[in-house]
């Protein structure tokens, strides 16, 4: 039997130690873990668990009404149905921007892509225009200005 196969018949003794369910997911969560298989005096495979230390997590600071007015008619202005000149906080989508409700759906996935959550249905049909969009995300970002 040559070496490569006892590293694996080993490795898959060690498989309901790891949780894993085959050869190969022994091997892979090995080399994900970072364990370093040893043979202990009786043949019985034994591992070292490497530790490693992370760094505390960074707070971001909560940006600012000025900002999230910024992001998101930056947001709406880069959609290619949107024209710059009569883009304002104020413009409706549909009325004055002449947006349908697919195009409107898109803005909104556009806005959640920038801020990174999801808005429900419920509360995008009430966002028809940028500063409905802004009043949104600040509350859901707990600003108040």
């Amino acid at each position: 039997m040559s070496a490569l196969a006892r590293n694996i018949r080993n490795l898959s003794r060690t498989a309901s130690y790891l949780r894993c369910f085959s050869t190969r997911s022994t091997i892979l969560a090995v080399n994900k873990l970072n364990l370093q298989p040893r043979l202990q005096n009786k043949g019985v495979l034994a591992t070292t668990v490497q530790s490693r230390y992370y760094s505390p997590e960074v707070i971001k600071p909560k940006p600012t009404k000025a900002e999230i007015q910024e992001r998101v008619l930056k947001v709406v202005s880069s959609y290619d149905k949107v024209t710059a000149n009569k883009l304002t906080l104020e413009s409706h989508f549909i009325n004055d921007l002449g947006l349908d409700s697919l195009d409107h759906v898109e803005v909104i996935m556009a806005i959640e892509d920038e801020f990174g959550f999801e808005i429900p249905d419920i509360d995008a049909e009430r966002l028809l225009r940028p500063a409905d969009i802004v009043r949104y995300v600040a509350d859901k970002e707990d600003i108040y200005e």
